[in-house]
């Protein structure tokens, strides 16, 4: 049996559920599964649709064609001060325009003094945990961020690089391992497998050979730390803090597969993305729930003082490499794919538009609109008229304003809405509200609740836990 990733193999499953749960009826992609073209678009979450479906995080080897994935803006040097929400957009309202958002948002970042934070609830927006992602990918560069982890069991903070075809860098913090982080990668999702003779299978490993650990020096909890992934054609380093002795390199040369004679390295452009995410929910494998420590405990301290899990993201920082050799240059505003095979030979750098008009346009109809009111009517609010899904992870189907679910009811669900510890609306895709203040080590301080308090960005029911579901291992 083909050995695939036991992270694109759970967070399928859970996609499924969550999907069903959320709209009723779902349609799904993935592993040669292609979408219909009425929904043309398979998203990360190995689901079909248009819009947010067909921007980042678009799979164009099991979407319709490969032409359906929106191209990619093209990478950005650039140092990211992460001290406002300013810059972070809800994925309900993202377009493609990466000159005017570096982020998009699903789950709940908020701000608390000047610092963004990644939040992770038992109910609500964020409960499923937050995710931030860049809007311009990264086709080879060095990459630094400084953050604090969570901590606890259950809990696990994630710095990696995603690409669209599941090429995969990771950092991940386990939050009972605050003085670790765990590195490894992926190709196009595959862990490492070994095959047993006996039973004539492949199997996935208990510790995965992909992965090691790199010591940290001080707590990744109580203390900024400075993660860098140096990523180029033929190497691969994760460092922390700069320092040669925390660090772990990784030559192309050592990935290459006879079986296959393919080089299973990462190698197609990837957007940055960290996050936060219950990884011992009682909704994961027990492998993943192990890995992760245990349960996650909704009555730690950290809980009871804010109201929520939390890890920090301060500075981020990108800086590109020039395209590998041979590669295909024909313009410079976007990535695209010239080919299913999904490998660096088969990514073009062209002059492609990567904005939607609406979140009902797809790559092959970039400039499809909302209708709109009648000419008799006062209002020119575009109307939902659609059941196609257009963001992944809302409630109901149907497109609405922003890409919000419509008031058609079809299907019976609630429209979007979507709590954090108080009330709030996935409608305004931007607003909500948290009945606690928030503190990292000692004693709880809780800001006035006004205009410095912090704010509150996201999206009610995110699937977030379907991407980055992960289990300890698996018989295939």
């Amino acid at each position: 049996m083909v050995c695939i990733s036991i992270r694109y193999v759970v967070g399928l499953l859970m996609a499924a559920a969550v999907y069903a749960q959320q709209a009723g009826k779902s349609t799904e992609c993935g592993g040669g599964k292609k979408c219909p073209a009425s929904k043309p678009c398979c998203s990360q979450y190995g689901q079909c649709g248009v819009g947010a479906f067909c921007l980042g995080g678009c799979d164009p080897r099991n979407s319709n064609k490969i032409e359906s994935c929106v191209p990619s803006p093209v990478c950005r040097s650039q140092d990211y001060k992460l001290t406002s929400l300013d810059g972070i957009t809800p994925n309900t309202e993202y377009l493609g325009d990466s000159s005017k958002s570096n982020w998009v948002s699903s789950g709940t970042p908020k701000l608390y003094n000047n610092q963004v934070l990644l939040t992770l609830s038992e109910t609500g927006a964020s409960g499923s945990g937050t995710l931030l992602a860049s809007t311009s990918y990264v086709w080879y560069g060095k990459i630094s961020a400084q953050l604090k982890t969570s901590r606890g069991q259950g809990v696990v903070t994630a710095f990696i690089l995603m690409s669209d075809v599941q090429d995969e860098i990771d950092f991940e913090f386990v939050g009972t391992e605050l003085e670790q982080a765990q590195s490894n990668y992926y190709f196009q999702g595959i862990p490492d497998c070994k095959y047993d003779n006996l039973f004539k299978r492949h199997y996935l490993t208990l510790l995965d050979e992909h992965g090691q650990n790199i010591t940290v020096k001080s707590s990744t909890y109580d203390d900024y730390h400075t993660y860098e992934l140096d990523w180029q054609p033929d190497q691969l380093t994760w460092t922390v803090d700069g320092d040669t002795q925390h660090q772990r390199t990784l030559k192309k040369s050592e990935t290459y597969n006879s079986s296959t004679k393919k080089y299973e390295y990462p190698q197609t452009p990837a957007r940055v993305q960290f996050s936060l995410w219950p990884a011992g929910s009682k909704r994961n494998g027990e492998g993943t729930i192990a890995w992760a420590g245990g349960l996650v405990n909704w009555n730690s301290p950290d809980v009871q003082s804010s109201g929520y899990y939390y890890a920090m993201v301060k500075d981020v920082n990108v800086k590109c490499y020039d395209p590998p050799d041979g590669a295909q240059v024909k313009g410079k505003n976007a990535y695209v794919y010239t080919s299913s095979v999904g490998t660096e030979d088969t990514v073009a750098i062209t002059d492609d538009d990567t904005v939607l008009k609406s979140l009902l346009g797809t790559g092959t109809d970039m400039d499809k609109d909302y209708p709109h009111a009648s000419a008799s009517g006062t209002a020119e609010e575009p109307a939902a008229t659609s059941d196609v899904a257009t963001v992944p992870g809302l409630t109901g189907a149907g497109p609405g304003t922003n890409g919000h679910p419509g008031n058609n009811g079809n299907d019976g669900t609630t429209g979007g809405t979507g709590t954090d510890s108080g009330s709030g609306s996935a409608a305004s895709g931007a607003s909500g509200s948290s009945s606690t203040g928030f503190s990292q080590g000692g004693p709880a301080t809780t800001p006035k609740n006004d205009a410095s308090s912090p704010r509150e960005r996201g999206v009610g029911s995110s699937t977030f836990a379907a991407l980055m579901a992960l289990a300890g291992w698996l018989i295939l």
